[in-house]
């Protein structure tokens, strides 16, 4: 269920958080919020397909689409990290990273098999 797995994923985001936290102090630095464009924009792409598409059934394929495109920034992300901490010799922040790479690959395969094929076939007439 679609709403289950957005639930779960933001629970392990709350994870995720705490890991890179414990990143930062493995690399002697303080963590900082700031503003990522990427996210702001596939937020944003989210937001449309909400407005386009409620109340039909594309709905739900729109939201998968729109989850599994910051699912992939994510890897993306965390696939660097992970490869510059391994670089640098930072065994303990390669395995931090290491843990929420996999989840995030997970939560991706997760909203892959929501899709596929209920939720695209049930938006394919609209």
């Amino acid at each position: 269920d679609l709403k289950a797995a957005f639930e779960k994923h933001r629970e392990e985001t709350k994870e995720h958080v705490a890991r890179l936290e414990q990143v930062f102090e493995v690399i002697g630095k303080k963590p900082q919020g700031k503003t990522c464009a990427a996210i702001v924009g596939l937020t944003d792409e989210g937001a449309e397909i909400m407005e386009e598409y409620k109340g039909t059934p594309a709905l739900d394929a729109g939201l998968l689409a729109a989850a599994q495109a910051v699912e992939h920034y994510e890897i993306s992300r965390y696939g660097t990290l992970k490869t510059w901490a391994s670089e640098l010799g930072l065994d303990e922040a390669v395995s931090l990273l290491n843990l929420t790479l996999g989840e995030e690959k997970a939560t991706d395969e997760a909203l892959t098999q929501l899709a596929e094929p209920a939720v695209n076939m049930a938006a394919e007439n609209v």
